[in-house]
């Protein structure tokens, strides 16, 4: 079994590839690394989401790490991803694990590695691991490994509650009271994710959908806060006349919203509004991150008001990391993930949620006015992703296709290609991109353009690359 780390961790089918053994691979290489830091006391901070076996999977990686002389904070419940990059920071850890699979369908599950400083691990370190998992050779150490419980009580292993703390911070960040006083109204979906039991401890009364414990995430499919996932959202705001909609991902760190018409707000929409705020409200300076696949208006009003902007390749790490790097005032990709300069340099659905009902009670706005006043500024601005699962063939056949730079796409002529992250066509007032998953078998195809018609063109053109 070839064990990988893609754009966002190592993902695998439960009981296929995402095995117990595979796991404990993984965590004596994750061990390996820590302890060759040399750090006196060296910790490491574990927490999980609502997958099958996810409990299970913390408690292996757990016990693999104590095993090692590690001492491990792990959650004593679901915890979102954001939740353990805060307490990887707050306790002084060496890195942070999630097992989490994020949004993929319910029969995969993941690990996900975060850094020190509260964001994801940067690739130089996920590197390092991956050099510790080969050498490895897939098979693991022979020493003693105690139980679970054992560990707990030798306190090598202590449970925390990752809600309490994390909360009392977000208190310090979000005006609450602009908030409660503004009368507004929403309904939460956390798609049976890492986000229930959460929203209502910091609001009474929040209508939410998806909110029961399900591994198989029910009529969500997967737990992804995009528009074909969160029509029941649109649904439950319609028919509860709420002001908007929010939904969070299945381990809490992308959010998706819908107006007070049930129309879903994409994520480049998200970020626009977002950076506007912190700009022009909050008066937050910095530069701004964005990644190939996000909206080309990042660059429109960045140039109007001369921020500084850097484009990465897809994978929040490398937006952390030049957020560590320098003054960022915010930085993020399409997915819906992206951080601020308010919060730690990590995606987080929550918090960015909280920052759009935020900024609708302070301005004293819908969402949808928002948003038409983007159109206003920079004219309208449609965009859709299409996933595609394809045989390995169809996918190198596809990507052979791209390599050789067709010269027009759907009839328009083709003016640049970026090949930072996959290949991206841009043509006059749209682009097109096309890049393979690294965490799934399938092609991802995205598109920007004036209007529906011109992105779906440009995507059935691009299907039809091979």
């Amino acid at each position: 079994m070839n064990i990988i780390f893609g754009t966002d961790g190592w993902r695998g089918l439960i009981a296929r590839d995402y095995t117990f053994d595979n796991l404990t691979l993984v965590a004596h290489a994750t061990a390996r690394y820590v302890k060759r830091l040399k750090k006196e006391g060296a910790s490491v901070v574990v927490g999980h989401d609502t997958r099958f076996l996810s409990r299970e999977f913390a408690m292996e990686t757990a016990r693999v790490l104590a095993a090692n002389g590690i001492t491990v904070h792990i959650s004593d419940t679901i915890s979102s991803t954001p939740q353990v990059s805060f307490h990887t920071k707050k306790k002084k850890a060496q890195l942070g694990v999630v097992i989490t699979a994020s949004h993929n369908p319910a029969q995969y599950n993941g690990y996900k590695l975060k850094g020190s400083f509260g964001g994801p691990a940067l690739p130089e370190q996920i590197a390092e691991v991956e050099k510790e998992l080969a050498k490895l050779k897939g098979v693991a150490p022979k020493m003693k490994v105690e139980t679970f419980d054992a560990y707990v009580k030798s306190k090598k292993i202590k449970l925390f509650d990752a809600k309490v703390d994390y909360i009392a911070d977000l208190r310090k960040k979000i005006d609450f009271d602009a908030i409660r006083t503004s009368g507004l109204k929403f309904v939460y979906d956390p798609m049976h994710g890492a986000g229930i039991d959460f929203m209502h401890r910091l609001f009474d009364g929040v209508y939410e959908i998806h909110g029961e414990y399900n591994p198989s995430f029910g009529e969500v499919d997967h737990p992804e806060p995009i528009a074909e996932c969160l029509e029941p959202l649109s649904k439950a705001v319609r028919k509860k006349k709420a002001d908007m909609g929010l939904a969070t991902d299945g381990d809490a760190d992308r959010v998706g919203a819908v107006d007070h018409t049930g129309a879903f707000v994409d994520p480049h929409r998200i970020f626009m509004l977002l950076m506007k705020y912190l700009y022009e409200y909050k008066k937050r300076r910095g530069a701004v991150v964005k990644t190939v696949s996000l909206t080309s208006m990042v660059s429109a009003y960045c140039e109007k008001h001369k921020i500084k902007v850097h484009e990465t390749p897809v994978g929040f790490k490398y937006v952390a990391k030049l957020m560590n790097e320098e003054k960022i005032l915010i930085g993020g990709e399409e997915s819906g993930g992206l951080g601020t300069s308010l919060h730690i340099p990590e995606r987080d659905g929550i918090f960015n949620g909280l920052l759009l009902l935020e900024m609708m009670a302070v301005t004293k706005k819908s969402l949808k006015q928002l948003c038409d006043e983007l159109d206003e500024e920079f004219g309208p601005h449609r965009y859709r992703r299409r996933d595609v699962h394809v045989t390995n063939e169809i996918k190198k056949a596809i990507l052979a296709a791209c390599a050789k730079k067709p010269t027009s796409i759907a009839g328009y002529p083709v003016e640049r290609i970026d090949t930072r992250d996959g290949f991206k066509f841009y043509v006059n007032n749209g682009w097109l991109l096309i890049r393979a998953s690294g965490t799934e078998p399938l092609v991802r195809f995205y598109a920007e353009a004036p209007s529906l018609d011109m992105v779906n063109a440009l995507l059935d053109a691009g299907l039809r690359l091979k």
